[in-house]
């Protein structure tokens, strides 16, 4: 099984964010921003995270990060 994580080497700790999607949103953004993941591609990332429900909102994270 291959992995589809664009970015499997940047982790975000999601247990404590109380299931808060705008808490979710702000922490995977801050790693991203923080691994130097250009601010065009972080835009990508919010426009698809939010273009859903709540469970798009964490398979798109997944699918981006790692989750711990």
């Amino acid at each position: 099984m291959t992995n589809t994580t664009k970015y499997p080497e940047i982790t975000v700790q999601l247990i404590g964010e109380d299931g808060n999607a705008f808490a979710i949103l702000g922490a995977v953004a801050h790693e991203l921003k923080s691994a130097g993941v250009p601010a065009d591609e972080i835009a990508k990332f919010q426009e698809e995270a939010t273009s859903g429900d709540y469970s798009n909102l964490l398979v798109t994270v997944g699918n981006w990060v790692t989750i711990h």
